[in-house]
C-alpha cells in the first residue's frame, strides 16, 4: 500500500519526534495572497520602508502567515484524522521569516491520553518551525482529538503535559534591531501607544466579514492543509466542510486592525480555544480585551497581552461564556497572545 491514511490514535508513541514533509520557500506571492484573503493591513508586514524605519532589513512575512506555513506541514501527520484541534500554548515567535526563507516543521509527542468512549483520543505535540539553517523561528504545543481506528487497541498510559498558563514578559523574544523611537504614527494608520491602553479595557473592532466557501478553499490549500474536514464535504454528516481555524484566526486578526493598527508584531500565543465550529455563510467579527502590559529591552518597544475573541452575526457586545462556563454559541475563537507595540 502506497498511500497514505494518516495516523490515528493508537499509533503515537510518547516522545517520538515526526519530521513533516515537505519544506517550502515563501516568498512575496504569499504575502499577496495573505492580503488578498483578509484585510490585513499593519503596516510593518505591508511596506519594506516601513519595517527598514523600525529596525529591520525588511519586511518580514506576517507571523500568522509563517505559523500557518509551519502548522500546515503538521496536518499530514497529527492532525489528517482529527475530530478537532482543541488548543494551544506556549507558542512563541523567534526569528522573523522573510521572503526567501524555506521553513519545515518537525514535533514531538508531549502528551497522550485516551477518551473515555474509547473511540478516540487526544494528541499533545510541541511543534517547532525550522528555516534553512536550521534555526527555530517559532515553537508552540498544541493538542488534538484523533479518531482511533483500531478500536481495540490499548489506551496508552495517559500523560497530559504541565503547560504554562501564559507566558510571561520575560519569555517574549524581540527581533533583533526592533527600533520604534522613529515609529510614524500617521503613516501606521492610529495614534494609539502602548501607555493609551489599560489593563481591561476593551475594544470592538467594529468591522465584519462575510465568510465565504472559496476563500477558505483557497486560504486552506495555500498553507497545504490537507486536514479532511475543511476539504471533503462528505466528511461530516452535516455536508458542510468545516472553516480552518486559522483562517478564523488570520480573519479576527486582520479585523483588529481597527482599534490595534499598532500592536504591530506577534512574538507569543498563550493560549487559544477554537470555541465553536465556523461554516460558510457566517460573518465574522472580533472584539478584544487588554489583559497585561509589559517593558522590553528593545527601544521604544512596549508589550500587550490580549485576549482576541471571534464572534458571528447576532453576538451580544463582549460576552464570552454562559453561566455554566461554557462559550457561548456565538462565540468562535478565544486567543491570548503578546503582541509588540511602540511607546
Amino acid at each position: 500500500m502506497k498511500t497514505n491514511p494518516g495516523r490515528f490514535f493508537e499509533d503515537y508513541r510518547l516522545g517520538e519526534t515526526i519530521r513533516h514533509a515537505v519544506p517550502r520557500t515563501v516568498s512575496g506571492g504569499e504575502r499577496a495572497l495573505y492580503h488578498a484573503l483578509y484585510p490585513a493591513r499593519h503596516a510593518l508586514y505591508s511596506s519594506d520602508a516601513f519595517a527598514q524605519g523600525c529596525g529591520l532589513p525588511a519586511s518580514p512575512l506576517e507571523d500568522l502567515a509563517a505559523f500557518h506555513v509551519v502548522f500546515g506541514k503538521t496536518v499530514p501527520d497529527i492532525s489528517l484524522n482529527a475530530v478537532a484541534n482543541l488548543g494551544y500554548a506556549e507558542g512563541r515567535w523567534l526569528l522573523p521569516v522573510y521572503p526567501g526563507d524555506t521553513l519545515r516543521s518537525e514535533s514531538t509527542v508531549i502528551g497522550l491520553k485516551e477518551n473515555s468512549n474509547g473511540k478516540s483520543g487526544v494528541v499533545y505535540v510541541r511543534t517547532r518551525g525550522l528555516n534553512q539553517r536550521d534555526d527555530v523561528v517559532m515553537d508552540y504545543v498544541r493538542w488534538v482529538m484523533v479518531r482511533k481506528n483500531k478500536l481495540d487497541a490499548p489506551a496508552p498510559e495517559a500523560v497530559v503535559p504541565a503547560l504554562k498558563p501564559a507566558l510571561g514578559a520575560e519569555d517574549l523574544v524581540i527581533p533583533a534591531g526592533l527600533d520604534f523611537t522613529g515609529y510614524d504614527f500617521a503613516l501606521a494608520g492610529e495614534p494609539h501607544r502602548w501607555a493609551d491602553y489599560a489593563v481591561g479595557e476593551k475594544i470592538d473592532h467594529v468591522d465584519g466579514v462575510t465568510i465565504e466557501d472559496a476563500e477558505h478553499m483557497i486560504a486552506t490549500r495555500l498553507w497545504q492543509n490537507t486536514a479532511k474536514v475543511h476539504f471533503d464535504a462528505t466528511f461530516r454528516e452535516d455536508g458542510k466542510r468545516l472553516i480552518y481555524g486559522g483562517h478564523v484566526i488570520s480573519m479576527a486578526r486582520a479585523l483588529s486592525f481597527n482599534g490595534l493598527a499598532n500592536a504591530q508584531m506577534i512574538v507569543a500565543l498563550n493560549g487559544g480555544a477554537h470555541a465553536n465550529p465556523c461554516f460558510a455563510g457566517d460573518t465574522v467579527k472580533c472584539w478584544s480585551e487588554v489583559l497585561d502590559r509589559a517593558e522590553t529591552p528593545a527601544p521604544g518597544v512596549g508589550a500587550l497581552r490580549l485576549r482576541l475573541v471571534a464572534v458571528k452575526q447576532g453576538a451580544k457586545p463582549f460576552a464570552l461564556k454562559g453561566e455554566d462556563g461554557k462559550y457561548l454559541p456565538d462565540v468562535l475563537l478565544d486567543l491570548d497572545y503578546w503582541a509588540l507595540i511602540p511607546k
